[in-house]
């Protein structure tokens, strides 16, 4: 018969059961829960990825961007602003924008935007998608917000629905924006930037977010560390122009002829606003040029957004700087009827 075991022997083995069956009851909690977070961080990390191929993919394209306001749409039914963004302006950044200066827009126009496409600009499509926009809502009047460096192509796609569509714009609004690429004061990284992208480089995202990160804090002093950070952040989003974008607005700028377009956009009125303290556009050489351009159109290039930050085209930081300089701008170029009503052209 074989030997009974020894008591130690049974006592050993029970405390290696013992040890197994709490290193399973261990496993079993941990694998639970690794699954579970395992199982939410592929789930968070699914739908970014899904959200950010769905924004990429509706961005491919030229885009009219609205907002709703019901007193626009009721008092000026076939008028609207038309915001065209500047440089490196996100879409999200851009209908900001319009609800920033909406108080005062709106008593004019609704509300709509030009988005850029992710795929570079094109000012042929900025057109056909403003005709589009304009006949899906039978409007026949129309006023141009050029956002910085959107004054450029406000200009220009202006001067492209008078030429190829006989629409005559009736304002043009230009928001501290550079005449020719001499107007940028920081000149250093344009001729680079521009030859890498005509020779098919484009920029990575995140060296993109370093170089914004080094530009903004460069210009810290007409920021606050703040929207250093937050604007900084915003480049390297889902959500952010994709570099092929910013390069092809950089290219824009570097071959921008404004006197192209001379001539070329009949009655339209324009006024220039903008900020002595601009660091980032020489605001007295903008002025002075575009006025000479265009002195036929020019109305008005005194009135100024003294105290805004930072002092370069900023409606979305400091909308009360910029409300009355639009609102009187807006009375003295396009009164009101006297006794009200409803306004359908000017």
């Amino acid at each position: 018969m074989p030997p009974e075991p020894e008591v130690e022997d049974v006592a050993g083995a029970g405390d290696a059961d013992a040890r197994v069956l709490r290193r399973a009851a261990e496993l079993q909690r941990f694998s639970r829960r690794g699954f579970l977070i395992g199982a939410g961080a592929a789930s968070v990390l699914a739908a970014d990825m899904l959200v950010t191929r769905r924004v990429q993919a509706e961005r491919r394209v030229h885009k009219i961007l609205t907002v709703p306001d019901q007193t626009a749409e009721m008092y000026f039914p076939h008028a609207s602003w038309f915001l065209f963004p500047g440089y490196k302006t996100s879409w999200e950044e851009t209908l900001w924008i319009l609800n920033a200066l909406r108080g005062a827009l709106n008593k004019r126009g609704q509300l709509a935007a030009v988005g850029y496409s992710n795929v570079g600009l094109d000012i042929d499509q900025m057109v056909i998608a403003v005709v589009e926009h304009a006949r899906a809502h039978q409007l026949n009047t129309f006023y141009f917000y050029g956002h910085s460096f959107g004054g450029m192509v406000a200009t220009q796609v202006a001067a492209r629905l008078r030429e190829l569509h006989g629409i005559e714009v009736a304002f043009i609004l230009l928001d501290s924006s550079p005449y020719s690429k001499y107007d940028v004061l920081d000149q250093s990284w344009f001729e680079g930037v521009v030859f890498l992208y005509e020779s098919g480089f484009r920029f990575p995202t995140v060296l993109r977010g370093g170089y914004e990160l080094g530009e903004r804090m460069l210009h810290k002093d007409e920021r606050s560390w703040g929207q250093v950070l937050d604007q900084t952040l915003e480049q390297l989003s889902p959500i952010a122009p994709s570099s092929v974008l910013i390069q092809s607005e950089s290219a824009y700028i570097y071959h921008f002829d404004a006197t192209r377009f001379a001539g070329k956009l009949g009655g339209t009125r324009m006024a220039f606003i903008g900020n002595p303290r601009d660091r980032t556009v020489d605001y007295d050489g903008a002025r002075d040029s575009w006025s000479l351009t265009f002195k036929e159109n020019m109305a008005s290039d005194s009135l100024r957004t003294d105290g805004a930050r930072p002092a370069h085209a900023s409606p979305g930081w400091s909308p009360f700087v910029y409300r009355p300089v639009i609102e009187e701008l807006q009375d003295e170029l396009f009164p009101l009827p006297s006794g009200g009503g409803k306004k359908t052209a000017f």
